[in-house]
């Protein structure tokens, strides 16, 4: 009667793998943080100068273009109904 069970073996062997799980991420944790510190003090960010946005031209419509637009929206109108 001394063998373990099959039930409390299975115990043992849950509680070792979370145990290991727990472990490994708090373990990656600590690293992933680390990790960055240390790229932010070899590498620090540049700031991004921006360059000046030029305003566009406004450019008028192509009546031919709207034209064309607009007949096929009507068309697609009429035979929706």
């Amino acid at each position: 009667m001394s063998e373990p069970s099959l039930v409390s073996q299975g115990l043992e062997l849950m509680i070792f793998g979370m145990g290991v799980v727990f472990v490994f991420l708090t373990m990656l944790v600590f690293v992933t943080g680390f990790m960055s510190k240390l790229v932010n003090k070899l590498a620090p960010e540049q700031e991004v100068v921006a360059a000046p946005v030029r305003a566009a031209k406004p450019q008028g419509v192509d009546p031919q273009l709207l034209k064309v637009l607009s007949a096929a929206v009507k068309e697609h109108r009429a035979r929706q109904k």
